[in-house]
């Protein structure tokens, strides 16, 4: 017997709560201006307890080339890679209506 979902009730190869939970989500990409003029670009709103916050900053780091960190449910990346960003965040599933850069 196939193990169940507990919040949809489908059985876990056919559940669809990751892809609800991506579609419900606003997320915010935008540049903030730090120490010494410094940009650093932070992505806010993923609030997904499913989707690790360390392993998205860790392989944004990568393609982005550049240092970052997780704090309070954000990632902060060093420099400017909001374009960078907006598109792995749209491979990972996130539509683009709900991913906004300012």
């Amino acid at each position: 017997m196939a193990d169940i979902c507990s919040v949809c009730g489908l059985p876990l190869d056919l559940c669809v709560c990751k892809e609800l939970s991506k579609q419900q989500q606003r997320i915010v990409v935008k540049v903030e201006k730090r120490k010494y003029g410094k940009p650093v670009t932070v992505i806010d709103g993923i609030v997904d307890r499913s989707l690790d916050l360390k392993s998205i900053a860790k392989t944004l780091k990568a393609n982005c080339a550049c240092g970052g960190s997780t704090k309070e449910n954000r990632i902060l990346l060093q420099g400017d890679h909001r374009s960078a960003a907006k598109d792995y965040l749209m491979e990972l599933g996130f539509p683009e209506t709900n991913i906004d850069v300012e």
